[in-house]
């Protein structure tokens, strides 16, 4: 009975081990490979070395922009941002989406119709969903989805972490 208990806690230390290990030390993606012909608005470009982006961004900006992760649902403040704007990236303040398409989605993550203009993001395949990336800096923004609303039937999950909102005065 002994061996069976010390067996089962060895399992699940192991187990919470390798979680751990997987939420907090991931291992690094493959480095992005920006598209060919991808533009910016003004063909505006910021380019920043890994210890760079480290010291402008909160740890989790970083993990969600630089290294792709996803914040909780509902902890952004953005999520029930109602007032007009501009959310532009918060890496490098390319204005990304108008407040006049933002809509609520009932996912937790702040979500829009259509950027700001066509190339203020680009997209790019994650698996079976597509990835959103700041065309400015190539920080990631969240998943475009194809059930959102008119006109578009898109629907922009982004991060309220990758964005800052800029109101209109």
């Amino acid at each position: 009975m002994k061996q069976n208990r010390l067996f089962l806690l060895i399992a699940v230390l192991l187990g919470v081990g390798l979680w751990t290990y997987g939420t907090f030390f991931a291992l690094p993606r493959p480095p992005h490979r920006r598209p060919v012909g991808a533009t910016s608005p003004g063909n505006r470009r910021v380019e920043k070395t890994d210890a760079e982006w480290r010291g402008l961004l909160t740890w989790a900006q970083y993990r969600v922009m630089r290294d792709r992760g996803t914040e909780w649902p509902n902890s952004s403040p953005l999520t029930n941002e109602h007032r007009q704007g501009t959310y532009v990236c918060a890496g490098c303040r390319n204005p990304l989406f108008a407040s006049h398409t933002k809509f609520e989605s009932g996912t937790g993550w702040p979500s829009f119709y259509a950027p700001i203009v066509p190339n203020a993001i680009y997209t790019e395949p994650d698996g079976n969903r597509t990835e959103v990336r700041c065309s400015v800096c190539d920080a990631h923004l969240g998943h475009v989805f194809e059930d959102g609303p008119e006109p578009t039937g898109l629907r922009y999950c982004m991060n309220g972490v990758a964005l800052a909102f800029v109101p209109t005065r």
